[in-house]
């Protein structure tokens, strides 16, 4: 459960970023929330297809999985470190004026790494059930506090926040390597 948990937090300061970016472009309570529902949703589904993937090919190599699902980690978090937070904020501005396909496209490409990240819990073998509810959930209210704060938050500001998500992750695939090796 802990090491879920600590899994899911990065996450939740991805969401952030990329909720107080949009929170420049919606302005109303019902876009606010439509945004929200959209962000938690794919925040929540997404993850589900890399966690089936990453179980079966832990299933399929065995105890080497946990040094795949600790590479793709840290990978992620190396990614969320160096990676430029302007292309995703672009991209989530148009979040409020998509509908239909275009929107499922721009959710989908939004939550990359949450299918990065399925595919690490599952290739650890955790709970799928518990996994979708404490992304879904944190993503929600997160998405919520990031919209609403957006405006008032720098570029940089969010640009900081996704680098920390980014050296979280790395920390997390670093624990759990130390956890193995002893």
């Amino acid at each position: 459960m802990l090491k879920l948990i600590l899994l899911v937090l990065p996450l939740g300061l991805d969401t952030f970023a990329v909720s107080a970016a949009l929170g420049l472009r919606v302005t109303g309570r019902r876009e606010r929330l439509r945004a929200s529902l959209v962000l938690a949703g794919f925040e929540a589904t997404i993850p589900v297809v890399g966690l089936l993937l990453g179980r079966g090919l832990g299933n399929a190599i065995g105890g080497a999985g946990d040094a795949v699902a600790i590479a793709v980690l840290a990978g992620l978090g190396l990614w969320m470190l160096v990676a430029d937070g302007d292309d995703e904020a672009g991209r989530v501005g148009d979040l409020s004026r998509r509908h239909g396909l275009a929107l499922l496209a721009l959710g989908f490409g939004i939550s990359l790494d949450e299918l990065a990240m399925g595919f690490t819990i599952g290739l650890l073998g955790l709970s799928l059930w518990l996994a979708v509810a404490l992304i879904g959930a944190q993503a929600f209210v997160v998405a919520q506090v990031g919209l609403r704060l957006g405006a008032r938050l720098g570029e940089r500001s969010r640009d900081r926040l996704e680098q920390l998500a980014g050296a979280g992750l790395i920390g997390i695939a670093v624990l759990l390597l130390v956890e193995q090796l002893t």
